[in-house]
């Protein structure tokens, strides 16, 4: 059997962003479990705000193009998303608006249907991005993808997330979380 290819990226392009740590730890996780993982930062998918009348002038953008070609080679999806007012930030809304048109022959959400994913989110707050956790997976069904059960949230992740090594219990989270997602690949 080979080991499955994942796909991990966060809903954040800050500088120093919380949720690219979580993504990149995550990864690291992931392939000492023996999964094929590719870190990618939506930074490098710019795109306009989806605008269907955009679309119909100028096509799907050449970098989610890209994003998609990438997406459609993978087995699964580490998500890793901050919370905004309780829901997934513009970016990742607008990556998949933009990411689940179809382009020519292609049928819609060619780069999520029957994709795997686990969900993750990390907050300064006390709450660790609770609130978006099933609006996220809710928004990932609607696109096709099946989300393992379960999720890791990081409360007060500035602490939790400085320095190489992750707390004991938090990398034992990530872990359970991730190996759930291989066998769903697998």
């Amino acid at each position: 059997m080979t080991d499955p290819k994942l796909l991990v990226f966060a809903g954040s392009t800050r500088t120093a962003s919380l949720n690219s740590k979580l993504a990149i730890a995550a990864a690291d996780i992931a392939r000492q479990s023996g999964a094929s993982v590719t870190v990618a930062d939506l930074a490098d998918y710019p795109a306009a705000i989806y605008n269907g009348d955009d679309e119909d002038a100028n096509g799907i953008p050449q970098s989610i193009r890209d994003l998609k070609k990438l997406m459609q080679q993978q087995d699964g999806f580490i998500v890793a998303t901050p919370e905004y007012n309780g829901h997934i930030p513009p970016l990742l809304s607008n990556m998949f608006s933009w990411a689940s048109r179809p382009e020519g022959d292609e049928k819609g959400k060619v780069a999520f249907d029957g994709k795997k994913a686990a969900i993750m989110a990390a907050s300064p707050g006390g709450l660790g991005g609770i609130r978006v956790i099933p609006r996220l997976r809710d928004t990932l069904a609607e696109l096709g993808v099946v989300v393992v059960p379960g999720f890791v949230t990081v409360p007060n992740a500035a602490a939790a997330l400085d320095g190489d090594d992750l707390d004991e219990k938090l990398a034992s989270s990530i872990k359970r979380l991730t190996d759930r997602l291989i066998a769903a690949c697998q």
